[in-house]
């Protein structure tokens, strides 16, 4: 349990004020170097005094120990005793690099544990392969079968038959084979996982997992509370761009792929392989297609996620995390499936949201899965790819939004422990003591440590659900011209309605649907119970299909009193099959247009908050989290929307209305200070009038109402007219400037930086070392970290050539060597 503090029956202020470490953020911190015992040391230093509650130990690019080597492990241990010493966290990573699964490529080094897919392709390639059960054993291509395929004029499937290899097609003869990846030297010059098979995961197990429990095993659930698996994913699903292009086409696969289908569904997978990659004539849907991308999905959950996660669960440390792609519809159908069914046997859920990006479905995925689970808390792997300008309001506002949709546990990205080589180019900017802000940055760490010690307490209170359209996606996997028209509108749906209901404060919960049979507890008084939460209202958001659990169980839900809703047409299909069955159940039901005002109309009586402006209207770019605790209630409320003329924004004037008669205790995370809101109660309900400016956050602690709880008497301001002032303010350096060169003109094996010789155009460092590789004749660098590849021998010289134009004198140092102001070049 990370959270131990929260088992008190009040939040003790104290704590508050000082939050302990497990409620602070816990950066990457990128081992990008040769790790050493007292440089650990040092850095943790600088990380306890940037505010942080301990550190993610992540082998990044540049790290020169061997990778799960006795000298990385007695690192490892050196940090778990230094977390003891400074009372910090030592959060555990799972993987040299990312993505999760090959153990830098230690696994890969057996063939049959390497990442397959299923090609299809029009080369005919049988005559020089391997017999499967070799080929497998070797990491080498098997065939798989062959098929004589005929299209009409839109591209449809008019007919096809499975063929063997040399028999003569009435249409176009396709192939198919079962390949592995090649190697790569990102994977250490290995490749990845097959994540669909469950013994190349348990190898992964063995190698990383039961690694760590040897070395800090008594430190779990202690200083060492969870490990962290970044972005496990199957080999990304294709499709054709043209209906009748030639392309090959890749699926995810794994060797028994066949057997264990048949096994599952009593059919045969390639006796209708052709309805994954083409679609059906006159808009008939493919069971088949959908079965594939359901079962793809349940192998790589079983096989990954729930493989790792009760391990976790039965060696007593948590699992966290984030898989890859979550945010789209599109992008975990080709990379995952279905990102909720992975979520389910992490102890500590996860997202990441880098580029200062805004994807509320990513979150609310995650957070709808912790509410369902009873999970503690929700990770989130953030900041990432901001780069140097990136401010302390940016840092809030990302934190705020996320505080808002779960996250407790900050993971910011990055905290670089060198900056030598390629490692300064890796994704920046370094949240460490690289920024010069770095002492500075507390002020931001203890307000979400404040805000943790409260959205950590008691159960959220959600009371509509939304049932995720992500198996009406799979539908429409075919040819994108044919496909890509409805799957846009699909995606488009989705945003919507979680738009639509977020920045109206009406909060929900996702339900997936194929989580919900095993969740299901019941629907006694009209309240549908998932998993540890109950919902009033469910909301069916536009469904091709649906699974006859579903159905079955809103029907109980309706029978018990409760709400449900369909958005737009009835579903036609039912478990992917063309059906009526849920006509009666429709018209039974509220069936409402798929439009926004429809939405928040048909669920006003849910709602639980309501925030509108000083003009009356609901202010759409505010939302909260709701907890109830054993003596109080709270609610955080924040900006959720991209802060635009920042310099120029305005302070907005909320009228706060919550349903329930309470006293408002504003607690200042910024100071550690509590106030008594400016509030009245009516009609039921408490009102709250606030003012918020650009990047600011409420967190209120609503104690049952008494009446003689006033806020403090304050003298009474009427804005009258605004003046911005502008002016320099005395400033000195700790330390002298530095910037960092990107780019540079260069030239390759010039006998000296004075001689005549051509001068290579300007170009990005990282695309230089390749043209300059090249042009010395040289392989280019491949990726493959410094403890696979022994040192070179330097051989070769690139010169280079910057340019800079200043205004100003100046002194410059490069490589320690001074450079005066009339310098022309360098």
């Amino acid at each position: 349990m990370l959270y131990k503090k929260n088992q008190s029956k009040t939040l003790d202020m104290k704590l508050f004020e000082n939050p302990t470490s497990e409620y602070r953020g816990a950066p990457f911190w990128a081992w990008n170097c040769k790790v050493t015992p007292d440089l650990i040391t040092r850095q943790i230093g600088y990380l306890k005094e940037m505010g942080f509650g301990g550190y993610h130990i992540h082998s990044r690019t540049g790290m020169d120990v061997p990778y799960l080597s006795d000298e990385f492990m007695s690192l490892i241990r050196h940090c778990a005793d230094e977390a003891k010493r400074t009372h910090t966290l030592a959060w555990l990573y799972d993987e040299d690099r990312w993505p999760s699964g090959a153990a830098g490529g230690l696994v890969t080094k057996t063939p049959r544990y390497r990442q397959r897919f299923l090609r299809i392709t029009l080369r005919d390639l049988t005559a020089d392969l391997k017999p499967k059960a070799e080929a497998v054993e070797a990491g080498e291509p098997f065939f798989f079968h062959a098929y004589d395929i005929v299209l009409n004029d839109a591209g449809e499937l008019e007919s096809y038959r499975m063929i063997s290899p040399d028999e003569e097609a009435i249409g176009t003869k396709w192939f198919t084979y079962c390949e592995a990846t090649g190697k790569s030297g990102w994977y250490n010059n290995q490749t990845y996982v097959d994540t669909l098979s469950k013994p190349a995961i348990d190898k992964f197990i063995e190698t990383t997992h039961e690694t760590y429990k040897k070395t800090v095993g008594d430190e779990f659930d202690g200083c060492v509370p969870a490990i962290f698996t970044d972005e496990p994913q199957f080999t990304h699903k294709g499709t054709l761009a043209f209906a009748k292009s030639t392309a090959d086409v890749t699926l995810p696969w794994t060797p028994e792929l066949d057997t264990l289908y048949e096994k599952r569904y009593g059919a045969k997978i390639e006796d209708t392989l052709p309805e994954l990659f083409w679609e059906k004539p006159n808009g008939e849907i493919s069971r088949p297609r959908y079965l594939y991308h359901d079962f793809i999905c349940q192998l790589f959950t079983e096989a990954f996620a729930d493989n790792c996660g009760k391990w976790c669960e039965k060696n007593g440390i948590s699992m966290t995390g984030h898989m890859m792609a979550e945010d789209s519809l599109h992008s975990q159908t080709a990379c995952l499936g279905e990102a909720m069914r992975s979520y389910r046997n992490f102890q500590i859920p996860g997202i990441d949201m880098l580029c200062d990006g805004h994807n509320y479905a990513t979150a609310k995925q995650a957070q709808s899965a912790v509410h369902q689970y009873g999970r503690e808390g929700m990770l989130s792997e953030l900041y990432g790819v901001t780069d140097w300008d990136y401010d302390f309001r940016g840092h809030k506002h990302q934190g705020d939004w996320q505080a808002a949709l779960g996250v407790t546990v900050r993971v910011p990205h990055l905290a670089w422990m060198s900056m030598y080589g390629e490692a300064k180019r890796d994704y920046p900017a370094s949240i460490f003591y690289q920024s010069p802000w770095y002492k500075e940055y507390p002020y931001i760490e203890n307000h979400f440590a404040r805000l943790n010690t409260a959205l950590t307490r008691g159960r959220p209170k959600v009371d509509i659900a939304v049932i995720h359209p992500v198996e009406s996606y799979w539908l429409h996997w075919g040819p994108s011209e044919n496909t890509g028209s409805i799957r846009s509108q699909i995606e488009g749906n989705f945003s919507n309605v979680v738009d639509w209901l977020l920045f109206a404060q009406l909060d929900f919960d996702f339900i997936s649907e194929s989580l919900l049979p095993e969740q299901y507890v019941g629907a006694d008084g009209g309240e549908l119970e998932v998993g540890k939460m109950k919902y009033k209202v469910a909301v069916v958001p536009g469904l091709e299909t649906m699974r006859k659990t579903t159905l079955d169980i809103l029907e109980k839900f309706k029978a018990a009193g409760g709400t449900v809703i369909f958005m737009g047409d009835c579903p036609k299909y039912v478990d992917a099959v063309v059906s009526d069955d849920v006509k009666p159940f429709y018209s039974q039901c509220e069936s409402i247009q798929f439009s926004r005002d429809e939405l928040i109309g048909a669920l006003d009586d849910f709602r639980r908050v309501e925030i509108r402006n000083q003009s009356g209207n609901l202010a759409n770019r505010y939302i909260y989290n709701y907890r109830r605790d054993t003596d109080c209630d709270w609610i955080f409320i924040c900006h959720c929307r991209p802060v635009s003329n920042v310099g120029y924004h305005a302070p907005e004037r909320l009228v706060i209305k919550i349903v329930g008669e309470f006293t408002p205790v504003i607690w200042d995370t910024l100071t550690g200070k509590t106030e008594i809101a400016d509030y009245r109660v009516e009609d039921g309900k408490t009102i709250i009038n606030y003012v918020m400016n650009a990047f600011d956050s409420i967190l209120l602690r609503l104690m049952p109402y008494n009446e003689a709880a006033k806020p403090a008497e304050k003298p009474q301001m009427k804005l009258i007219g605004s003046y911005i002032e502008r002016h320099t303010l005395p400033y000195s350096l700790d330390e002298p400037n530095a910037m960092l060169i990107d780019s540079a003109e260069f030239r390759v094996d010039s006998e000296s930086l004075t001689a005549d010789g051509e001068w290579l155009p300007e170009e990005e460092m990282l695309r230089l070392n390749n043209r300059a590789a090249q042009l010395a004749g040289l392989p280019a660098y491949n990726g493959a970290q410094p403890w696979v590849e022994p040192p070179e021998v330097l051989c070769h010289y690139v010169d280079l050539r910057v340019v800079f134009e200043s205004e100003i004198e100046y002194e410059a140092r490069i490589s320690r060597s001074k450079t005066p102001s009339s310098a022309r070049s360098y």
